[in-house]
């Protein structure tokens, strides 16, 4: 009966949020500890990258170079067939635009505008890979590069990015391609980054294959997440002879807290390099940088990009190419305006060409099109084929999945992998108690860390026995429903209510604002992703933490958690890796990492996404390895949705699956 009248109170809180304020630990205002601490790793990071011996540095380029294609999950298929379809053509003065899709990957298409100029060839070719502009490759701004190009005697390959221009989730609906559908390649083991540099090197795949192109002279450019993706592609295929990055070049340090979007990161980046060293993959083949002194965003302002620029000179200088690279200032903001243009064609032209001293070459007068005119297809008239980033990470992980369960299973094995997924090898601890006093019945108490964290925590002790129930939400402990709370009171059980990293009073409030409208925790999780941390570990961290001060309050305390929404997923993983919780709840948490609906994608935060997760297997096997009860509580999908009957049929036997393979007896409850 009680637990009838617990599932009751439970679900009208679900449906009618309640409104109130828990006492605060912290008495008064605190420092952005989190900003601090993970700008101070990214500043020693830099440091320890900058390259002091070029000719050891020389000898490990190789392994950079494989480091940042796992890392960021690239792909080859030089014998994958191009399956180039032409859909139209425009005769314009001097050259053609034609708009045409072709194979990236096997089953993934991509949509482009191929500019060719008139006549026979072979000409030289380029590359060109757009930022975070309405309409991709079909933009004013993108247009005008391909226009330029051609008019100068090159074949101008301007593809949409991955999930951009038409390839969005909806034919001719822009869509912001980051954000939590973008980080959900992470849970497949590919990245934003890492489809579009694989879709960028098929584009050279393209051009090579061209009659009419000099395959050894194929330049690339892009600006902001373009010209990222123009460095990335340079780094990685030294087809590229010579690159021009425009308005994105900084340090990855200053990435850090700052706004940038998924596509431009690169799982523990700053593990293993620094921005200078992707630069100085690109040697001794040409690099021009154009940087506008006018740009908002500090992470590719003057300042940074000229510490990139200065890290990389010393490699280019070593392999007697110093005057393969250069940098130019524009007294402009973030784009590619004509005056960049008149650069990029000017040094192309001296690189590509041979042609010139590199000195700007005056533009000429074009005619931009309307981006309906340079569709690869009619709205409306997509091919099936043309696949999104939600079917793609459906399709994939669902083929992982059928993997999985024919998988071997060794469960201290897996325990090992899902450790170093989650980035929790090292186990911080309990350095002190620091007391606040106490309010409505709470002891406030702060857990200071061996890592230096200051984990803010309610305290009520035991009335009747030994139990502690400990608590948390993925927005905090104030979402943290009443009446759970109030009923673990009632019972007489010591209660802990957590602010996890980055939430409630464990947050920062600087990546709180640049969050802005994006999804909670997006700026933390991107920014703890390139440190090699993860928000999922981070949070059993903390929960592991406060487990262990449970234990020096009460000698063989019996120990529940509960954890709400992405703090659920949190609490399931704790019970994996470690057995001090004999029950474990998660409540509106979801059940599966499979991707659901591309509908309510951003349901839940940024820091649900794991690297790998769905490679290394899913929740039911992380739940057959733990000891404790486990239940989830009104389970969800990926985007929130409740499974049907039949979906919970088949979602509990697979539970029951690997609790056999695992030899747990204690089955997962599931209730709605």
């Amino acid at each position: 009966m009680r637990f009838l009248l617990f599932i009751l109170l439970m679900t009208s809180f679900l449906v009618f949020s309640q409104e109130r304020k828990l006492p605060r630990v912290f008495t008064t205002e605190q420092p952005d500890v989190i900003a601090s601490q993970l700008k101070d790793e990214a500043a020693r990071a830099f440091e320890h990258f900058i390259i002091k011996d070029v000719p050891s540095w020389l000898n490990n380029r190789n392994a950079l170079r494989n480091k940042i294609i796992k890392h960021a999950g690239v792909d080859f298929f030089p014998d994958l067939e191009l399956e180039v379809k032409e859909t139209d053509r425009q005769q314009m003065n001097g050259y053609t635009i034609r708009n045409i899709r072709f194979q990236t990957r096997p089953g993934v298409f991509a949509t482009a505008s191929l500019y060719v100029p008139d006549g026979r060839g072979a000409f030289p070719a380029v590359i060109v890979t757009h930022g975070h502009w309405d309409g991709g490759r079909r933009s004013d701004l993108f247009q005008s590069v391909g226009h330029s190009l051609a008019q100068n005697g090159y074949v101008c390959l301007v593809m949409d990015a991955w999930g951009a221009g038409e390839r969005t989730s909806e034919h001719e609906v822009h869509e912001y391609h980051g954000s939590n559908l973008g980080a959900s390649l992470m849970n497949i083991g590919e990245t934003l980054l890492g489809m579009q540099v694989t879709d960028n090197i098929r584009g050279v795949d393209l051009l090579s294959s061209f009659p009419f192109v000099d395959k050894e002279r194929i330049g690339a450019t892009g600006a902001s997440g373009g010209g990222n993706q123009s460095m990335w592609l340079a780094a990685i295929d030294e087809r590229i002879k010579a690159v021009v990055p425009v308005v994105s070049v900084g340090t990855f340090q200053s990435y850090i807290l700052n706004s940038n979007c998924v596509c431009e990161l690169l799982p523990d980046g700053l593990m293993c390099t620094e921005e200078a060293g992707v630069l100085g993959l690109i040697a001794p083949r040409a690099l021009n940088i154009l940087n506008a002194m006018e740009d908002k965003n500090p992470s590719f302002s003057t300042a940074e990009m000229l510490r990139s620029y200065e890290g990389a000179l010393p490699v280019f200088q070593h392999l007697n190419a110093e005057k393969q690279i250069q940098y130019t200032l524009f007294n402009t903001g973030h784009g590619y305006p004509k005056e960049m243009r008149e650069a990029m064609v000017g040094w192309f032209n001296l690189k590509l060409k041979k042609e010139g001293d590199g000195s700007p070459q005056p533009e000429k007068d074009f005619q931009l099109l309307p981006l309906a005119s340079l569709a690869t297809y009619k709205d409306g008239m997509r091919e099936s084929e043309l696949i999104t980033t939600a079917q793609y990470v459906k399709r994939q992980g669902k083929l992982l999945r059928s993997n999985l369960k024919t998988a071997a299973f060794d469960p201290e094995l897996r325990r090992t992998e899902l450790t170093e997924l989650l980035k929790v090898s090292e186990i911080p601890e309990l350095e002190r108690v620091i007391s606040n006093g106490s309010e409505e019945g709470w002891k406030k108490l702060v857990i200071e860390s061996s890592d230096s964290k200051y984990i803010p925590i309610l305290y009520r002790s035991a009335k009747k026995g030994n139990r502690y129930k400990i608590m948390f939400s993925g927005s905090g402990k104030d979402s943290i429903p009443v009446s759970a709370i109030e009923q673990q009171i009632e019972k007489g059980a010591g209660v802990i209510l957590i602010d996890l990293w980055g939430t409630g009073e464990q947050s920062s409030p600087l990546a709180q604002k640049i969050d802005g409208r994006l999804p909670a925790l997006h700026t933390l999780s991107r920014s703890a992703l390139w440190l090699g941390k993860t928000i999922m570990g981070e949070w059993v961290k903390d929960i592991h933490m406060i487990a262990g001060f449970v234990k020096t309050k009460e000698s063989n305390p019996e120990i529940e958690i509960m954890g709400f929404e992405e703090a659920g997923v949190a609490a399931i993983l704790y019970g994996a890796l470690f057995s001090e919780a004999q029950k474990i709840v998660s409540v509106n948490s979801p059940y599966s990492y499979l991707f659901d609906t591309r509908a309510d994608v951003d349901y839940y935060n940024m820091g649900l996404h794991i690297p790998g997760f769905l490679v290394w297997g899913d929740l039911s096997l992380a739940a057959s390895l733990s000891n404790a009860q486990i239940t989830f509580l009104h389970p969800r999908t990926m985007s929130g949705n409740r499974p049907s009957n039949v979906q919970l049929k088949t979602i509990k036997s697979e539970y029951v699956h690997f609790e056999r393979l695992a030899n747990k007896h204690i089955e997962t409850k599931f209730i709605d």
